[in-house]
C-alpha cells in the first residue's frame, strides 16, 4: 500500500513579530561597556588626571597582539 502525500503548498505565516525587545540590545551593550571600563580604568572613583583611558586600552591591545 502506498501512502498519500499532500502536494498542497502551505501559505506563509503572516503577522509574525520578528522585532527584538529593547533589553536584547541593551544588555550586551551595557556588559561590553562595563568590561571595557574594568579593563582600562584604574578602579578608583575620582577621575585621575592623565589616566590611561583610551590610550591604555590601545596599549593593551598592542601588547596582546605583539605576543
Amino acid at each position: 500500500m502506498s501512502a498519500h502525500t499532500s502536494t498542497r503548498v502551505r501559505p506563509e505565516a503572516t503577522g509574525v513579530d520578528t522585532r527584538l525587545p529593547w533589553w536584547a540590545l541593551a544588555l550586551p551593550a551595557v556588559a561590553f561597556v562595563a568590561l571595557l571600563m574594568l579593563m582600562t580604568g584604574p578602579g578608583e572613583a575620582p577621575a585621575a588626571v592623565g589616566g590611561p583611558g583610551a590610550g591604555g586600552f590601545l596599549e593593551r591591545i598592542q601588547q596582546t597582539l605583539s605576543l
